[in-house]
Order: C-alpha cells, then sequence, then structure tokens
C-alpha cells in the first residue's frame, strides 16, 4: 500500500468512527455544551451564528491566520530582530563600567551585599571580582564599551543602553522563559508569537516568526522560549538551519512532482476542512494553513536561506563562512529574512554561562573568545540594515536572561580554578537598536560595584511593554482571551520606557 492509499484508508477510518455509539454520545455532549455557549461567546446580535455545520463564521483572518494586519496605532518599527545569548553574558565585562569595583578586586566582599541575598551557587563570603576587560568611550554619545568588543564600539552610536535591568529568575530555564514569554512558567507564548498574532506576516510564503540558533545547543528553556502557547499553533516559531536542509524534508522524494504534490495537500485539506466542518476547532484551520505554508515554503525558502549569492564584501563584514552553523551566518540571514517581509527573526546563540569552572566558562578567556564570535556580525547587521534603509523600521534587540555577579563564583565556597561570575538578577545590561529607539543613549544606572540599579530601573515587563509599543500596541490593551479571562504578554505589570523613544 502506498503513501496516498493509506491517507484513504485513514480517512475511510476516521469517518466509520464518527457512526459509532461512542461519538455520536460524545456529539450529543458537545453539541449540547455548545448550545449552551453560544449565547456567552456570541451574545444575542442577529446573524452572528452562522447555520453551517461549525456554527461559526469565519473571516479572512479565520481562512488565513498570518494575513498581515495594520497595528492598533502607527509604530515605529515593522519587523523585530531578537538577539539572544543564552547563557548570560557578564554586563560588568562588556557595557558596564564599574572603576570602583577594580579597587576591591580581590577583597572579601562586604556584607551588605550579601546580606538576605540568594545566589544559584555563592556561598559564604566571596571575593570581589574587578572587571577583567579594559574599558574606554566611543561615539559622540560616550558610550562605554569594553575592548571585548572593538567592532561593535563603532556603532555605538545607533543603540539605547538599558543598564540596569533587572528580574526575578536566577535559574536559565525560567529566566529565558520569563525574557521570552513573560512568565517563568510554561504554556505562555512568546513574544515573537504576540507580534505575529497581532500583525500577521508581510510574505505568505514564509513563516511570520523564524528562529535560529547557533552555539552548538538551543536555550536551557528548549522551545517553549519560541512557542505559541495559547495562541493557535500557526502563530508559533518555525526554527530554521543555517547548515544543511533550511528546513528538513524540503524537498520532495523522488518521483513526487509539484503537481502531485499540489494534488495530495488539496486532498488533505479537504479532509481538514471537512473536519473544521464538524468539529469547529481552530487549530483544524491552523494545520490547513500550515500545510499550504510548507508547500510555499519549498520555492521560497531555499532562496532566502542560501548565503551563497551574497557577494564577498557582504561575507567579509559580517564574518560568514557557508556552511557553518555559526552566529555570524545568522544574523546575515536575519537581514534577509527581515527584507523578505518576515516579521519576527529570533537569533539564539548558546555559551554564555561564565561560571569559571573551564576555560571556555571564564570570565577572561572564554568570554573574550565568545565575544570575538559575535562582534564583528552585530555591528555589521545595524550597519548592513541601516545602509539599506531597514534599521528605521526594524527593531533590534540585544541580551541576555539575567546578568553576573561583581564577586568572584566560590561554588559551595570552594575557590574556582578560573574567574568566573554568579547569576545575577540585580543588574545587567540590554541595548535595543533601530524602528523607534532613540539611538545614542543610556538609560538606568547601577551603583559603584554594578550590583543594583539605583536609577531608572527596568523590568523584564516593561521591556515588552516598550518593544509592543515600538510595534504599534498598547501592552495593557493588546490581550487574548483564554481560559475565561484575557490575557496578555505584560501580564498585569510593565511600564513604558519613555527615555528611549525617538
Amino acid at each position: 500500500m502506498n503513501s496516498l492509499e493509506k491517507l484513504f484508508a485513514e480517512l475511510a477510518v476516521q469517518k466509520l468512527q464518527h457512526q459509532t455509539r461512542r461519538h455520536f454520545l460524545m456529539d450529543c455532549v458537545s453539541k449540547m455544551g455548545g448550545l449552551a455557549m453560544a449565547p456567552l461567546l456570541f451574545g444575542c446580535e442577529p446573524g452572528k451564528l452562522s447555520k453551517s455545520t461549525s456554527g461559526l463564521q469565519l473571516s479572512e483572518r479565520d481562512l488565513n491566520p498570518l494575513a498581515p494586519l495594520p497595528p492598533p496605532f502607527l509604530g515605529k518599527a515593522k519587523s523585530i530582530i531578537y538577539l539572544h545569548m543564552a547563557g548570560a553574558p557578564s554586563q560588568l565585562e562588556l557595557f558596564d563600567y564599574k572603576p570602583e569595583l577594580a579597587k576591591y578586586h580581590d577583597q572579601a566582599c562586604p556584607e551588605s551585599l550579601l546580606e538576605g541575598r540568594k545566589f544559584a551557587f555563592i556561598r559564604g563570603v566571596p571575593k570581589m571580582l574587578g572587571p577583567q576587560a579594559k574599558f574606554s568611550q566611543h561615539g559622540e554619545s560616550g558610550a562605554w564599551v569594553s575592548d571585548y568588543l572593538p567592532h561593535f564600539a563603532k556603532v555605538a552610536d545607533e543603540v539605547a543602553f538599558l543598564k540596569a535591568m533587572h528580574t526575578d529568575q536566577f535559574n536559565h530555564g525560567p529566566a529565558q522563559l520569563f525574557m521570552q514569554t513573560g512568565s517563568a512558567r510554561l504554556g505562555r507564548p512568546s513574544l515573537g508569537s504576540w507580534v505575529t498574532y497581532g500583525l500577521g506576516t508581510e510574505n505568505q510564503n514564509l513563516p511570520g516568526f523564524v528562529v535560529l540558533t547557533s552555539g552548538g545547543k538551543t536555550p536551557d528553556a528548549g522551545k517553549s522560549v519560541w512557542g505559541s502557547g495559547f495562541l493557535p499553533s500557526v502563530y508559533q516559531g518555525v526554527q530554521c538551519r543555517s547548515k544543511g536542509d533550511p528546513v528538513l524534508y524540503l524537498e520532495d522524494p523522488s518521483g513526487m512532482s509539484r503537481d502531485l504534490k499540489k494534488n495530495v495537500i488539496s486532498a488533505i485539506n479537504q479532509a481538514n476542512q471537512e473536519d473544521f466542518e464538524t468539529f469547529g476547532d481552530p487549530e483544524i484551520l491552523s494545520r490547513i494553513n500550515q500545510y499550504e505554508m510548507a508547500y510555499r515554503m519549498q520555492i521560497e525558502v531555499p532562496e532566502v536561506m542560501n548565503i551563497n549569492d551574497e557577494p564577498e564584501y557582504m561575507h567579509e563584514l559580517y564574518g560568514t563562512k557557508s556552511g557553518e552553523e555559526s552566529f555570524a551566518n545568522n544574523c546575515l540571514l536575519a537581514r534577509k529574512l527581515v527584507e523578505k517581509g518576515v516579521r519576527v527573526v529570533q537569533l539564539y546563540d548558546w555559551g554564555w554561562d561564565t561560571h569559571g569552572t573551564d576555560h571556555d566558562g571564564s570570565i577572561d578567556m572564554g568570554l573574550r573568545n565568545k565575544c570575538r564570535e559575535i562582534d564583528r556580525p552585530m555591528a555589521a547587521l545595524l550597519l548592513d540594515l541601516k545602509q539599506r534603509g531597514l534599521l528605521e523600521e526594524t527593531l533590534v534587540v540585544w541580551g541576555g536572561e539575567f546578568g553576573r555577579t561583581p564577586m568572584q563564583e566560590n561554588r559551595e565556597g570552594k575557590q574556582m580554578g578560573f574567574l568566573g561570575r554568579d547569576h545575577h538578577v540585580d543588574a545587567f545590561t540590554m541595548w535595543m537598536a533601530g524602528g523607534g529607539v532613540k539611538k545614542g543613549t543610556s538609560y538606568g544606572i547601577t551603583d559603584d560595584f554594578g550590583f543594583a540599579g539605583v536609577d531608572e530601573r527596568v523590568s523584564v515587563h516593561d521591556l515588552h511593554a516598550t518593544i509592543l509599543h515600538l510595534m504599534g500596541f498598547d501592552h495593557e490593551k493588546f490581550t487574548y482571551d483564554f481560559q475565561g479571562r484575557p490575557f496578555r504578554l505584560t501580564d498585569v505589570h510593565g511600564e513604558l520606557i519613555h527615555s528611549v523613544l525617538a
């Protein structure tokens, strides 16, 4: 039996199952519940309920959930490129210059910094750890950037720094979930899913939300950080690869022509349409849309995910190497994707957890090497977007899930073999650039040790509220009804960071 015969056999079995007594009883229960719930869901407005089998009137958005939509108000940004450094880079070696901390290097940590505090691995009284990088000011804004990021220092005037970020999660998985979904618990939609749900996408041949990873691993929180949660699954991130086929099974098997493939998908979606008319489950519409999207992606994806057709000077600018899975390749792909109309591109780069457990995890050697991997490409991304006129309508966000302590990690009270810093929730740095961001600014001040924010502190919810504002949404009104109440990305929190808005 070939694949097509199996498909029709499964359809025949499914229809027979619908004729059983068990299905009849289940159908009676669900239909009676639907009759009871209809007035609650749709009110008594005439014409709201149709006479279709599903009992629902379908809008164009129901049939094409990724159709582009205008934002509630005119946003400055049309797309987002989010660069997440999984593991949490040290702000004290990159952007938050603390000369006073250097004076206390190798001295016992003041008791005032430890009292009532809880850390992931630090025990007892650790020693202070001075900055391991050299800092200097750059550009007209005078931004402090370390020698770990010499290329990025040249574009520091393009960004707005948030130097007093704080979070309430000090373990990687929950902190990454919180940063990407607004909740440390599983089940909430990611930022990219919210934006794609609200705006759709400009290019109907590509996903609205694309994810690219580098560093050899995915984030600790797994694929939930780009999941759609309780939103329809069509809004979840689609992970593509920068090495090998960008999407698995992109090419048709031998003997499968495009016309035959189209006929197969049409038959599948006809069966799905009949199921939808019977049950009215919106996830069936998502399934239909995803089959059609996959068919269209076979034409568009090979072109947009191919960096070999880029000119040599562009490869030199980004530091890319064809055939590799790298942050540099992903930055170039991100530019190509937003240029093609993709709404959200999320880059995750793994390997920023610098505890001092080994050479790669050291704050002086491992972090410097890790910065070499991102320095040139992220600077190139800003320059490339700007020279194409895309930066003014593309919001670029950079950061990790939390910060690092000004104390040296002493895991279980013992001195580490390499220099490292523990997880820290009270202060870290992120930056934004592009669509609607006031460039050349620095917002937020931390104390002399970089331990905690003392002025202009920014929460994760504040960051999300500001991102949504730049995309054209009021974060307090942008909601989705689930389990009897309206949910939003910022939950019941969040304030706009007005000082970084252009």
